[in-house]
């Protein structure tokens, strides 16, 4: 089971919040049925969709006149 947490950056975050964090990185990832494993193609296929999709985001906006 996982657990998302969104947190807002004009919000401190807890001890006890941190503290969970840390104990989550500590368990090993558990793959099963509904959730397999990539195979190593499909890893390096999403690392190159994410390294384009970051390239898009991080790029200046692209000026255009309104008329």
């Amino acid at each position: 089971m996982s657990k998302t947490i969104i947190f807002n950056k004009k919000e401190k975050i807890s001890d006890k919040q941190i503290q969970e964090v840390i104990e989550a990185s500590k368990k090993p990832i558990e793959f099963d049925e509904d959730c397999e494993e990539l195979s190593p193609e499909l890893q390096k296929a999403f690392k190159a969709a994410v390294r384009n999709r970051n390239k898009i985001l991080n790029s200046a906006p692209v000026k255009r006149n309104v008329y």
